[in-house]
Parts: C-alpha cells; sequence; structure tokens
C-alpha cells in the first residue's frame, strides 16, 4: 500500500485505534477521518454580506465482534477521549444483534497502490479573491437589461482529508479541492417577476469558468422566463436541459443500488442484464476521471475501484454494490462504497453520465410540432418501488422545432421505465456537476397544465 498521505497524523491516530479494537477483542475494525476546511462570502447589491471559514475533524470507529457490529465517532482528538473509544464500541457491539452481512471488504479487493485522480488544488484563494468573484457574478448580472433585484453572489472554497485504516492492513488516503462561484436575480417587477440562478464549480482554479459568465447566465435565464403562459394538458415530447437531465440519471442510480434490490424497493429489481435504455444509450461511472468533482482513488472500504459502464447499449450490466449488498445479493463489490463516521458505509455513484448522442438540442427538437423544453423540476413525487414520475415543472414552450415563449405551472408526468425506454440524448454533454447528462428527450409524456 502506499503510504504517501496527505495527513500522516491522521494514519497514525486512526492505526492506533484499529489495533486497540483488536486488543480490545474485536475481530475486525477499520477507522476513518475526515478534515474539511471551507471558507464562503456572499456580496448583495454592491455590498458585502457575509465572510466565513470553518474547520472540522471529525474521526468513526467501526468494530466487528463475530457477526455484531458498532460503530462510534468523536470529534475529540485528544488521547484521553480516543483511548476510550475501542473499548467502548467492542462492549456496544457485544450487545448488538448479528448481521450476518456485515464484515470488512474482501481484503483481495482492497487497493494495493493510490492513484493519483488530480483533485488536489495547491493554491488557496485568498478572501480578497472569493470576494471579487462573488462581487463580479453579482454585477455581471445586474448589467443586463430586464434584471431588477438580486439575491446575491457567492464564492466558495474547500479542502478535505480523508484517511482510512483497516484491520486487513489497508491504509491510504487522499485530498481534495472544491471551489465554487453561484449568484441568484430576479427579472422584472410587480406581479411579474421572475427568478433563476447559475453557478459553476471546479477542483482547479484554472477550471473554474469565470465569475462574469456565470452573472451574466443567471440573468439571460431570468429574463427569458418573464411572461410565462399557460399550455393545455396534453401528451408531447419532453426536453429536459442539461441543469435538470441529470435527475433523470440520479433516479436510476438509486434504482440500481445494492441497498434498493437487496430490499426489493426498486422498480429496476428484476431486470439485470435486460435493456433498460434504447440501444444508443450509454451510463458511465468513472471515479478515476481526472479532476472530477466526485473523483476518489478507492471507496469507502478502501476497495480498488474503476470506471464501471452501469448502461451497456442500453442494456443494465451491474447494480452498484458495497460489500455488504454484494454478499446479501450472493455478489461482489463493486467498489462504490462511500461512508461516513458514524454508520456503515453504502453504495453510492462517483462521477456518474451520460454519453452524448449525435444531435445538437436544435436537431433534436427540429421535427417537434409541440413540446416542452424543461428548465426547472419542483417537488420530489417520484416513486421508487414502481417508477411513477410526477413533477412540478417550468421552462419553454416549443412550437415548430422552436423554443416559442415561457411556461410555468405546469406537471410533468410519466413513469421511468416507459421515459428511459424513449430517451433520446444530444450532443452538448459538458462535465459540470457530479452527475451529468446532455440535453434529453423523452417522447410521450403527459404535460398537465390548465
Amino acid at each position: 500500500m502506499n503510504r504517501s498521505l496527505p495527513d500522516p497524523a491522521a494514519a497514525d491516530r486512526l492505526e492506533r485505534l484499529v489495533k486497540a479494537a483488536l486488543a480490545a477483542g474485536a475481530n475486525a475494525a477499520d477507522a476513518v477521518e475526515f478534515k474539511n476546511i471551507s471558507v464562503a462570502v456572499s456580496y448583495r447589491l454592491g455590498k458585502l454580506e457575509d465572510v466565513g471559514r470553518s474547520e472540522s475533524s471529525d474521526l468513526g470507529l467501526r468494530v466487528f465482534v463475530g457477526r455484531q457490529v458498532a460503530f462510534v465517532s468523536s470529534t475529540d482528538f485528544s488521547d484521553a477521549a480516543l483511548s476510550a473509544l475501542p473499548e467502548r464500541a467492542v462492549a456496544m457491539a457485544r450487545l448488538a444483534p448479528e448481521d450476518k452481512y456485515a464484515g470488512l471488504a474482501p481484503s483481495e479487493k482492497l487497493a494495493k497502490t493510490v492513484l493519483d485522480v488530480e483533485i488536489d488544488d495547491p493554491q488557496e484563494p485568498s478572501t480578497v479573491l472569493l470576494v471579487e468573484h462573488a462581487r463580479a457574478a453579482e454585477q455581471a448580472a445586474l448589467e443586463v437589461p430586464g434584471v431588477t433585484n438580486s439575491e446575491g453572489g457567492s464564492a466558495d472554497y474547500g479542502r478535505s482529508m480523508v484517511t482510512l485504516a483497516t484491520s486487513e492492513g489497508f491504509l491510504g488516503g487522499y485530498s481534495g479541492t472544491s471551489r465554487s462561484v453561484a449568484v441568484s436575480v430576479i427579472a422584472g417587477d410587480g406581479t411579474e417577476m421572475e427568478r433563476d440562478y447559475d453557478y459553476a464549480h471546479s477542483r482547479f482554479a484554472d477550471d473554474l469558468e469565470s465569475a462574469e459568465d456565470v452573472g451574466r447566465r443567471a440573468a439571460e435565464r431570468a429574463v427569458k422566463r418573464l411572461n410565462p403562459r399557460k399550455v393545455k394538458t396534453q401528451s408531447v415530447p419532453v426536453f429536459f436541459d442539461p441543469r435538470v437531465a441529470p435527475s433523470l440519471i440520479g433516479h436510476f442510480a438509486g434504482a440500481i443500488s445494492g441497498a434498493a434490490i437487496a430490499r426489493g424497493v426498486s422498480f429496476l429489481k428484476d431486470r439485470l442484464g435486460e435493456e433498460i435504455f434504447a440501444q444508443n444509450i450509454t451510463i458511465v461511472d468513472d471515479p478515476h476521471r481526472k479532476r472530477g468533482l466526485r473523483s476518489k482513488p478507492f471507496d469507502g472500504e478502501g476497495v480498488a475501484n474503476r470506471c464501471t459502464v452501469l448502461i451497456d447499449k442500453g442494456r443494465l450490466t451491474t447494480w452498484i454494490l458495497d460489500s455488504a449488498s454484494a454478499r446479501q445479493l450472493g455478489l461482489e463489490t463493486t467498489g462504490h462504497a462511500s461512508r461516513g463516521t458514524g454508520g456503515p458505509p453504502s453504495p453510492s455513484t462517483t462521477n456518474l453520465y451520460m454519453a452524448p448522442g449525435a444531435l445538437s438540442p436544435e436537431d433534436l427538437m427540429a421535427d417537434v410540432r409541440q413540446g416542452f423544453y424543461v428548465t426547472e423540476l419542483i417537488g420530489m413525487g417520484v416513486n421508487s418501488v414502481t417508477g411513477d414520475y410526477s413533477r412540478g415543472a417550468a421552462g419553454f414552450w416549443i412550437e415548430n422545432g422552436q423554443i416559442a415563449y415561457p411556461v410555468s405551472e405546469v406537471t410533468i408526468a410519466g413513469n421511468l421505465k416507459d421515459m428511459y425506454r424513449h430517451l433520446t440524448p444530444a450532443s452538448d454533454l459538458v462535465f459540470r456537476h457530479g452527475t451529468d447528462s446532455p440535453t434529453v428527450r423523452i417522447e410521450g409524456m403527459t404535460v398537465a397544465g390548465s
């Protein structure tokens, strides 16, 4: 195992906790530590509103006594506090019910090296620079004709360090940074006002979009939403803007989580190996994408993770598994464990995205006589067991292949199983979030209006 760790003190601390847990009677143990630094500023109507900096540290110890398991966590790193954790955890485990699926990840699955996924920018921005980014984003937005008010601009910086040690001999850690700039503004006045926003997020300063571009884009979106109309209830093609299309992939990821499959509470529970999407659809989870917002060199159990094609030519290839859900299903972990300090790991994706299609959004829209282009979703009307989908929405009406006018106060409805089968991606994929998608078109959804 590569012992080049971003926080050697954390590594020593966790190794001592694990050894102490074994000495106290545990059969196996692991420990994880998180350290976080964050700086945030907000700026509204030409004035600095808030500047804040926070630093936190938290560690958790998990112990196994046979198939009994317990968790303890602490933000107190003093010798007195930490020395009490192992015996306390073992005592708790002996009182816990047996969990036949509990256990550390198999040793043969553990990462042997820590890959460099380029997620740690060594340059920490000054507070002055963050203030300037927030100010510039709002100023650029306020200069767009039609914008009448602002909810403010903001800029943030964060750095986190993760260290993990297990009694199977794994010891690894990594650090990552994040930067963001955001703004939210209002267009119009009186009872005819509309709000919209935009933001940019990156690991490295060099990759962050300019604050001015973010501000202008937010303002232009707000102005375009002015004077929305109502539409009649009808069945039409519905387009999901790249800001909202990732939610469709998020529902898919939740439906193939090993935890949901093991409990039998997923609308895709019997569909492994089958065609879920059209044959031109590919969905990928890539934890090693350079500078990816959710990249990491190993999973929350120390397992060597890898790029996984979840949907290959429309076919569902795998569940998303950590060790416990894999055991429950009689399978092997896929390296998707995520964890905190106070509970067990659970399956989770990293840099999840849908591959782009061949046509631009304009070409994908060209043959649509009547349709709806969604830019905002409201509410959480999605049934993860049946796939039934119903959400409030706002966006723009399409007429004869062109965006015609803004629309608000409608509901879009369907079933995710049908929606996935009738989904077509455009060519405009941009990696801006942790889950990304191009514009997508879905045939035959119900738009419920007046």
